[in-house]
């Protein structure tokens, strides 16, 4: 079972949170801390479109309370945007979330795939070289592509200590399937929204836009509990953040799970 089950959301910026979640007169720099009154755990997803700063992440280490954690998206440099020069990006990244690992305050690097990163040789090869560039760290690696999911990529990164991460998504073709597979020792479910008809037209606002019913959650928690009993730590991160759907669902997970 897992020692603890940190339940909370990818990215906590969003202005429509107000209202939701934040006072409507509350200044944007006290939002962190304020969320972290409410959740112990955050993804940070900023740092995917631009290369985070240790001096920034210092601060957001130093406005949250001692056990608060922090997941933090790899830079589409390293991920969707490969150029020649990832390693020297790598590096960068590397450099720039030390102080998270420092303070004892990363559960892992989520290194999202998309999902035109299919299962061919330069795939493997980049995604190993990745793994090993970022290998100070713990790891999480999202595959949004079926082809990855098979038991000898399992192994792969059980061999390494990297976590898969574990989707809930629409019901579409070639989309990763449901397993309550762990690799390593880090449990980690991101919940995306079941919003199919705007998972392939859509951007980052309507493709995540949806609530999950108090019935679908309840349908959920089988997995999520299977993957708690596997893991030392298990991470439940709502994505869904338009309009607060994903403060609205993780306080009901929260609640269903005890934590």
């Amino acid at each position: 079972m897992a020692s603890r089950t940190l339940v909370g959301t990818c990215g906590y910026s969003y202005e429509d949170w107000r209202g939701v979640l934040y006072p409507q007169d509350l200044p944007k720099a006290e939002f962190l801390p304020f969320y972290a009154a409410s959740f112990p755990f955050v993804e940070l997803d900023f740092s995917w479109y631009g290369m985070p700063r240790s001096a920034v992440l210092k601060r957001m280490v130093a406005a949250t309370p001692g056990g608060f954690q922090f997941a933090i998206k790899a830079h589409r440099s390293l991920s969707h945007d490969r150029g020649a020069d990832w390693r020297e990006r790598a590096r960068e990244f590397a450099l720039a979330i030390e102080p998270l690992a420092e303070a004892g305050r990363l559960t892992s690097v989520l290194i999202q795939l998309p999902y035109s990163f299919k299962r061919g040789e330069a795939e493997r090869r980049h995604l190993g070289a990745l793994c090993d560039a970022l290998s100070a760290f713990p790891l999480a690696v999202e595959f949004r592509n079926d082809e990855w999911h098979r038991e000898a990529v399992y192994a792969e990164l059980d061999r390494r200590g990297a976590c898969l991460v574990l989707v809930d998504r629409p019901e579409l073709p070639r989309l990763p399937p449901e397993t309550a597979t762990v690799t390593g020792d880090l449990g980690y479910i991101r919940f995306h929204g079941r919003n199919a008809a705007a998972w392939w037209k859509g951007d980052a606002g309507t493709r995540y836009d949806y609530l999950y019913s108090d019935q679908e959650l309840q349908g959920c928690l089988p997995l999520v509990k299977a993957v708690q009993k596997k893991a030392e730590v298990l991470v439940v991160a709502f994505n869904n953040h338009p309009g607060g759907g994903a403060i609205v669902n993780a306080r009901s997970m929260a609640l269903l799970l005890g934590s």
